[in-house]
């Protein structure tokens, strides 16, 4: 008597491999690796300080609102969740209605420094010669230069104002994006498709902002995130010295200096704008390194 030999997954396998009718291996299905907590984390506080930001108009005539007869008092008043400055003004409006400072005014830093570094950058890195050389003592000189020294000394001289530290800072945070751009540029110099591109007759502008920027976009996109929390700092840092910010406007670093006073009546007046500061810097920073770390590896896997 046969008997009847049953098919097992090995050798179905076998056959389907070799192209046989059966059923297959199951085919696992590969997941994107999910962002780590401390990434996410840092996600959710940059939005709540750009829903702030764009909720600037409901946020400040609250935060202006003064009470004289309150004053300062600390947490457990009615209305007042981080209590009042001396003013009698909400800290937590205040808090609110300063995170457009801090958004607008690092984002221009940001997004400025890094056209200065592709215009000069991408023309030193292309050309090479005498145009590298300009360009490199260019960022050589400001690099030497104290930054935030320089930026009180060119707000005082110009009156000091919020935007005038804003284009200061701009200048002086260009020459880090002129040295990336120009190594990114050099390097991509040397790949096959800058010769067939050559070959073709293509202009050099067209080769260099439609085929080379697009290739080191990826990199300067990561650099300017890291800009704006550089230029959080920055920007708070000056806002604390006086200079930038306007008195008695809604400005964290002001907010911050004024709050020092405030130290034995209501602390969070000074505590929670200093942490706000902290903590964008540092999830802007980190979602910086994190993007960085992405397209390096996608690089690499190319």
């Amino acid at each position: 008597m046969s008997q009847a030999i049953l098919p097992s997954p090995l050798n179905d396998g076998a056959n389907n491999a070799a192209g046989a009718p059966g059923v297959g291996l199951p085919v696992v299905a590969r997941r994107r690796p999910s962002a780590p907590f401390t990434v996410a984390v840092s996600a959710l506080i940059v939005l709540v300080v750009l829903v702030c930001a764009l909720l600037h108009g409901v946020l400040n005539p609250l935060a202006m609102e003064q009470d004289t007869q309150l004053g300062s008092v600390g947490i457990g008043v009615w209305g007042h969740v981080l209590g009042t400055d001396q003013l009698g003004r909400d800290v937590l409006a205040l808090l609110g209605a300063g995170a457009l400072s801090a958004v607008a005014g690092p984002l221009v830093v940001a997004v400025g420094s890094m056209l200065i570094g592709l215009l000069l950058g991408g023309l030193a890195g292309y050309r090479g010669g005498f145009a590298d050389g300009v360009v490199s003592r260019y960022a050589d000189l400001v690099l030497a230069l104290p930054a935030i020294l320089l930026a009180i000394v060119v707000a005082g001289v110009l009156g000091g104002g919020y935007w005038v530290t804003v284009l200061v800072l701009v200048v002086l945070f260009s020459p880090s994006d002129v040295r990336l751009v120009r190594g990114a540029v050099m390097e991509q110099m040397s790949r096959p498709y800058i010769e067939s591109a050559r070959v073709l007759g293509l202009s050099g502008p067209r080769i260099l902002f439609r085929h080379v920027v697009p290739n080191v976009a990826p990199v300067m996109l990561a650099n300017a995130l890291l800009n704006v929390s550089f230029a959080l700092v920055a920007i708070s840092s000056l806002s604390f010295l006086g200079i930038g910010a306007g008195v008695g406007s809604a400005d964290w670093g002001l907010q911050l200096a004024d709050g020092r006073a405030l130290l034995g009546s209501n602390p969070l007046a000074s505590i929670a704008p200093g942490l706000a500061i902290v903590a964008t810097a540092t999830s802007v920073n980190l979602l910086g390194h994190w993007l960085a770390e992405r397209l390096e590896k996608k690089a690499v896997a190319r």
